[in-house]
């Protein structure tokens, strides 16, 4: 089964399937990374999990494949993927590591939950993803259910400079979430596994130039590291890019929100503890958020314009073109495809196939 199929035929359960899946793993990566912190620095340990992301994904798609094979990139996409890479791979980590010298680790878990509201603000208002009322409410739901978990852990301070850092990575990683939404219809995994490569060589150079030492004995802990970033990171990163495919940036942004309660419920359940009112607060408004975003529904006469790409699917009412003779008939699958100009009606969202004006 390929990891951008789940061998779901429906596009919507794929996307949130794939969405709550790259919370889901992201949101359990910090409990561990934060044992993790006691022999390995900052700086370090961020360099070792994206590395562990681009090797764990490369490896994957190479047994994937049986071999070495380019990417499937479309025409054009190059310069959004490197606009991706960029933006969330080399500006948004500096920036956060800077923003983490001025500003109080509470202060930045609140911070970062920025990302998902300009996630959707850039998706909304610049590439005019559609949204409505209940997308919206469920999206300030989610985003307030962070943020009630992360408040208690807040306290009053001076770092503004170091939060002003931490809100531009967040816009940059909202420019990547929206940009990667570009690209989504390619290769999940090469585009992931890129994303990881050039993210962990950015941070070890980082963590070079600051005089980052290694943890005694490195190989016990950065082989933990690269191991728990190939899952929570590499896996999670590259759902998020099949989500991105089928939901849009918006609604992807407010699925993956839910990450920090997931680290924190894993938190409770592993390494002990209670649940605060904090804690029932956020399961509460993000119960609400993901619900309002299930419950959905748009449909309306809308027209597809003809085009050319290539992604895993399945001969559904998008896909009705034919194959070259030995093809063997598993679906999903995946080769160069053309859909013809169609009109019609159905429940839909701001997929790779939906992204008309209203």
């Amino acid at each position: 089964m390929r990891l951008d199929s789940f061998g779901l035929g429906n596009p919507r359960r794929r996307g949130v399937a794939a969405a709550l899946g790259a919370a889901a793993l992201f949101g359990a990566t910090t409990p561990f990374a934060k044992e993790l912190l006691r022999s390995i620095g900052p700086w370090l340990l961020a360099g070792a999990l994206y590395l562990g992301c681009g090797a764990g994904l490369t490896l994957l798609r190479v047994i994937r494949d049986r071999g070495w094979h380019r990417s499937r990139l479309a025409r054009g996409d190059g310069r959004w993927l490197a606009a991706a890479i960029a933006c969330g791979g080399m500006l948004a980590p500096v920036l956060l590591m800077i923003g983490l010298r001025r500003a109080s680790a509470a202060d930045a878990s609140l911070l970062l939950n920025l990302e998902a509201v300009f996630t959707a603000l850039l998706a909304w208002f610049v590439f005019r993803e559609h949204t409505g009322p209940r997308v919206v409410l469920g999206m300030i739901a989610i985003v307030a259910g962070a943020a009630c978990l992360a408040w208690p852990r807040a306290h009053a301070g001076h770092g503004e400079p170091g939060a002003l850092a931490i809100a531009g990575a967040c816009a940059c990683w909202a420019i990547d979430n929206n940009v990667t939404r570009k690209v989504a219809t390619g290769d999940a995994l090469f585009i992931a596994a890129l994303k990881g490569w050039v993210a962990g060589l950015v941070n070890l150079a980082l963590a070079a130039a600051f005089g980052a030492v290694f943890p005694a004995p490195p190989v016990a802990a950065i082989g933990a590291a690269l191991l728990l970033g190939f899952g929570g990171y590499g896996i999670s990163l590259a759902l998020y890019v099949v989500a991105l495919r089928e939901l849009g940036s918006g609604r992807t942004g407010a699925y993956f929100s839910t990450a920090p309660f997931i680290g924190a419920a894993l938190a409770i359940g592993i390494f002990g503890g209670q649940p605060t009112p904090a804690f029932v607060g956020a399961a509460v408004l993000m119960a609400v958020g993901v619900w309002l975003h299930l419950s959905e529904h748009h449909e309306h006469a809308h027209a597809h314009e003809a085009l050319a790409h290539e992604h895993p699917h399945i001969h559904d009412e998008h896909h009705r073109h034919a194959h070259p003779a030995g093809w063997d008939g598993r679906e999903p699958h995946v080769h160069p495809h053309r859909h013809e100009p169609l009109r019609h009606s159905h429940p839909h969202f701001p997929d790779a196939h939906h992204r008309h004006p209203h």
